[in-house]
Order: structure tokens, then C-alpha cells, then sequence
């Protein structure tokens, strides 16, 4: 939905809209915010996948490195040999 649609349902569904109408400068407010948090929304969902949770290379290593591990089976003798 887009923002226009969003304000008008809001104030329909808050302000009685098409019956009675606020007065034209808190209806100007309300879609300037409007368009604002759609902007702001529009900006967050552009910036959203710059964070990197996982490094890929690092759980690699981690893997290869665990899986090196499970072949190595170290053998202790403690038999005293002469």
C-alpha cells in the first residue's frame, strides 16, 4: 500500500474522513508525516542488508577446520616399551 492510501484509511477509519474533515493544516501534517515515515521506511529497507551478519570465509575455516579434527584420532600407548 502506498503511503496516500495508508493516510486516507487512517483517517477514515480515526477522523470519520469523507464525512468530516480536520482542518486543512493538521490534514497537511498528517501527510507530510505520511510521506516522511514512507521515505524513512524506503531508506531503511535500502541500508537493511549492508550489515553483515555471518562472515562467510571465517565459518569455512571453522568448518574445514573441525572436519580436519574428526580425522585425527590421536593414540596413546602407555605401554613402557624397553
Amino acid at each position: 500500500m502506498n503511503p496516500l492510501q495508508t493516510t486516507v484509511r487512517w483517517l477514515s477509519t480515526n477522523t470519520l474522513f469523507p464525512v468530516s474533515r480536520l482542518d486543512a493544516r493538521a490534514e497537511a501534517m498528517v501527510c507530510a508525516v505520511a510521506l516522511a515515515s514512507a521515505e524513512e521506511a524506503a531508506a531503511m529497507a535500502a541500508t537493511r542488508h549492508l550489515v553483515q551478519s555471518r562472515d562467510g570465509a571465517k565459518d569455512a575455516a571453522l568448518r574445514s577446520y573441525n572436519h580436519r579434527r574428526s580425522l585425527v584420532h590421536y593414540v596413546c600407548d602407555n605401554a613402557a616399551k624397553v
